[in-house]
């Protein structure tokens, strides 16, 4: 990590310049673009046999186009295993947060000003894919805040991906998409889970738009299906 620039320096003005002038599209950026766009080619020509290949490549666990989806009865039993002020503390935030979606939801109206007819018509999206991250940036938040949005404004087909590193399962973020009804969830991450859910899968149907954050290869294969689907932003580090 490079050391900070102080204006009491000597040399500010010079590593200004410096900094200023750098290329965003440096040759770090460009191979993770080249990763991701190797991977998108082989998972639109294979569907799930890339899917798979690549998860047991990067996450080290063999699934097969089954084992990949965890059950509506795998989500339950992990909403079950967490301890009980766990549920407690998803149950008071799954209501908060639906507490305040629910007053952003807009509607449609329609009016006729001087035989003029005047309206908005608010629909929601037919799908929505969540990006959940998995091992130590793994929160249950992430299921909360990204999916509860789509909930309160109807969307009919709500699907969650997220990683397993090693096979772990992390019930905390299975429990809340038990706890907001989402039941179709695969336990697969990386570039080629947006490319699953941007392009689609004999197992995986491909969606209107995707959210949810995710490290530098996820970031990149979002920017790289935007316009395809619709997505909500690139998040950077935090």
């Amino acid at each position: 990590m490079k050391k900070p620039v102080f204006y009491s320096d000597g040399n500010f003005e010079a590593e200004k310049i410096n900094i200023c002038a750098r290329n965003f599209e440096d040759e770090s950026i460009l191979k993770v673009r080249d990763a991701v766009k190797s991977i998108f080619d082989e998972l639109t020509q294979k569907g799930d046999k890339a899917l798979l290949k690549f998860t047991e490549k990067f996450d080290k666990v063999k699934y097969t186009v089954e084992s990949m989806r965890a059950t509506r009865e795998e989500l339950f039993a992990s909403y079950k295993k967490i301890p009980g002020k766990d549920r407690e503390a998803l149950d008071i935030a799954y209501q908060r947060v639906i507490s305040f979606h629910e007053r952003q939801l807009q509607q449609s109206w329609i009016t006729e000003e001087r035989g003029v007819i005047l309206g908005q018509r608010v629909t929601p999206l037919d799908s929505v894919g969540l990006y959940v991250p998995g091992g130590k940036a793994s929160y249950p938040s992430s299921v909360l805040m990204n999916a509860i949005p789509a909930v309160v404004a109807g969307v009919g087909r709500i699907v969650m991906v997220s990683p397993t590193p090693n096979g772990e399962v992390n019930h905390h973020v299975q429990a809340a998409a038990y706890l907001c009804g989402v039941d179709e969830v695969y336990r697969v991450g990386g570039a080629q889970a947006i490319a699953a859910l941007a392009y689609g899968t004999e197992t995986i149907k491909p969606v209107d738009k995707i959210v949810g954050p995710g490290n530098i290869y996820v970031a990149t294969a979002k920017q790289m299906v935007y316009g395809h689907v619709a997505i909500d932003m690139i998040a950077g580090p935090s």
